[in-house]
């Protein structure tokens, strides 16, 4: 039976996955956590298979969580789960070390078969993004998810939502020239001059 954890700091959305797997025969739901942080002292106290982890976390996204768990927990399989743009952070997210991506607009019956695919060794992504990858492969379409590296869709999550510098190099544990680095490649990357459009460029993007 693979053991789950759920990150999420909405408790109406835990609650309820809480009650989904109550009755499987398949998954066990063991655990829930509201925040980045908390995910690696509950990840002490539980045996964990699969980490059912949101995105937008607060103290500690979930890309950073993605990062520290394979460092410190690499026997734990991580799922990102979130509303965000699929083609944007899906893609970033796998090349972080995530072994899935789910939409939380997704059915119960695609999470679990989600779920079951990457305790078994798998890779999942959504069936329409992995049929849009191989198009625009063979189209040679450039897109934003293939411009941005997983760091640099980070750092324009994290300055779309009014992050300063400073809170952004703490939170991702760089220094803030490393930050100021980045928000230059973005605005480059990004063919704009200023913050507020790179902001701007963001939400075009729903990040």
């Amino acid at each position: 039976m693979v053991k789950l954890m759920v990150a999420d700091q909405h408790p109406i959305v835990t609650k309820g996955l809480e009650l989904v797997f109550a009755s499987s025969r398949d998954i066990k739901f063991i655990e829930a956590v509201p925040d980045g942080e908390a995910i690696f002292g509950a990840l002490k106290q539980y045996t964990t298979d699969i980490l059912l982890c949101e995105i937008d976390l607060p103290k500690l996204n979930g890309i950073s969580v993605l990062r520290r768990i394979k460092k410190e927990h690499p026997e734990v399989k991580v799922i990102i789960y979130s509303a965000q743009q699929e083609e944007v952070y899906a893609v970033s997210a796998i090349k972080a070390g995530a072994d899935g991506y789910v939409q939380k607009s997704t059915d119960l019956l695609t999470l679990k078969d989600a779920i079951m695919k990457v305790h078994l060794g798998g890779v999942y992504i959504s069936p329409s993004l992995s049929r849009k990858i191989a198009l625009d492969k063979n189209s040679g379409k450039s897109n934003y998810y293939k411009k941005l590296s997983t760091r640099e869709v980070e750092v324009l999550k994290l300055l779309s939502n009014g992050r300063r510098n400073k809170e952004i190099a703490e939170e991702l544990q760089i220094n803030e020239k490393t930050v100021s680095t980045y928000r230059a490649r973005l605005m480059k990357k990004l063919n704009v001059t200023n913050l507020i459009d790179l902001v701007n460029q963001a939400k075009s993007l729903d990040l």
